[in-house]
């Protein structure tokens, strides 16, 4: 069952026996308790592969003739695991999927190209990589984590890549609200009995220094059921193939 972050707020400041309050500003201990429940928010979905959090994404172009083929990470976005662009000439979305190479790979393509080709700057070293101009991408790569480059576009079609003709597999984390009473966090019905009570554990170890062993009982409970509850879909189960 869901809780808007006052409603959590209030449940913990009551189990620990605190003193109640309306709105997550009226005390210290209050503000004190939505700062640990945000945090605890941060700790499970850095841990967690959370299905919710999956997204096609389009890619942000840096639209400038200068870097025909760049494009940002967009905002929020913490990973791409797979990226395409549609190689189709009139706008039909036949899309042909660009492959991550890694940097160094990159440079050594892009270095023995020798025809159809122009010179583009990296946006921070400034080094010249050879981009070729007549063909749809095939591969990508980055150099610093911020921006995305891939080894060509077809000129003859567009001047630049273009961000409406990217899809991209990711995950996109979402904000988390510790002033907003209101504020619910954005994690699905099977995952907040755990994010609740690893709450609840936190802040009564931290601000009353005796961590409750029911409560951690709960946690570790919610932490088991998560794992074999995490998609609303039943899935098959995948085991590791060990030796050969």
């Amino acid at each position: 069952m869901k809780m808007s972050l006052l409603t959590m707020v209030q449940k913990i400041l009551s189990d620990m026996d605190a003193e109640p309050v309306n709105s997550i500003g009226d005390t210290l201990e209050a503000t004190q308790v939505a700062s640990i429940i945000e945090d605890t928010y941060y700790n499970i979905i850095s841990n967690k592969n959370i299905p919710e959090f999956n997204h096609l994404i389009k890619l942000t172009a840096l639209s400038n003739s200068a870097t025909p083929t760049h494009f940002q990470y967009p905002t929020a976005v913490d990973k791409i695991e797979k990226v395409w662009y549609d190689v189709s000439s009139d706008g039909t979305f036949e899309y042909g999927e660009v492959k991550w190479m890694d940097p160094g790979a990159f440079l050594e393509m892009v270095d023995s190209v020798n025809s159809n080709y122009i010179f583009v700057s990296d946006m921070k070293a400034g080094t010249q990589l050879r981009i070729r101009t007549d063909k749809h991408p095939e591969y990508y790569t980055s150099f610093d984590d911020d921006y995305i480059v891939m080894d060509s576009h077809l000129s003859t079609l567009d001047s630049t890549l273009q961000a409406s003709k990217t899809r991209a597999a990711g995950v996109k984390i979402p904000v988390f609200d510790a002033t907003d009473d209101t504020y619910t966090a954005l994690l699905d019905d099977n995952l907040f009995p755990l994010f609740f009570n690893e709450s609840k554990a936190v802040s009564m170890s931290i601000l009353k220094g005796s961590p409750d062993p029911k409560v951690d009982q709960a946690a570790r409970r919610a932490r088991y059921n998560y794992q074999n509850d995490r998609y609303k879909t039943d899935r098959p189960i995948v085991l590791s193939r060990y030796g050969r």
